[in-house]
């Protein structure tokens, strides 16, 4: 009968607690560096400070933000980019996924892949965006209780991909 002593179950609360907020944390490191790097480090520039008081309100440490920095600016700093895809989900369904990868081929396919197992497809630049007006809907399709499991479950699995930032459907709530 393991796990049933209040230590191991703060154990485990608390692996779970830690999961999430590395992931969070890599996730801000990210969007750090490349804002760091389109400035060349100079943290008064507003989008790495507003960068920085992301990272911060999520209780990011200081060292954590200061080697994003360091690592995007100095010499050898790995080649982060943003990268926009647009899909079709389920439904007809339009889908914005935007990430930060340093590899885009890679991200594209491994994007691709997740689309395709969900009965989604990757489409064009352009196709999907129509749909949007700066990153919020501006038609919705409605919703249908399968429909919105099924574009809930598509997001959360592209959601849990390491170079994916933000999803957007346009499916109403």
């Amino acid at each position: 009968m393991s796990g049933h002593n209040k230590w191991s179950q703060i154990k485990h609360k608390k692996g779970a607690v830690d999961q999430k907020r590395s992931k969070l944390f890599s996730i801000l490191a990210r969007v750090i560096a490349v804002e760091a790097k389109k400035v060349k480090g100079d943290r008064s520039a507003p989008g790495l400070r507003a960068a920085i008081e992301k990272a911060r309100e999520a209780n990011m440490p200081n060292e954590n933000i200061d080697r994003a920095i360091t690592n995007a600016t100095g010499a050898g700093a790995e080649d982060l980019q943003e990268v926009l895809y647009e899909a079709y989900g389920p439904g007809g369904v339009a889908i914005l996924i935007n990430g930060i990868t340093s590899n885009k081929n890679r991200t594209s396919q491994e994007i691709k892949h997740l689309l395709a197992e969900a009965g989604a497809a990757l489409a064009a630049p352009g196709a999907a965006a129509w749909a949007f007006d700066n990153g919020k809907a501006v038609t919705t399709i409605p919703s249908t209780p399968n429909l919105k499991e099924q574009v809930t479950n598509l997001v959360e699995l592209l959601e849990e991909h390491e170079d994916v930032q933000n999803v957007t459907t346009n499916l109403s709530e």
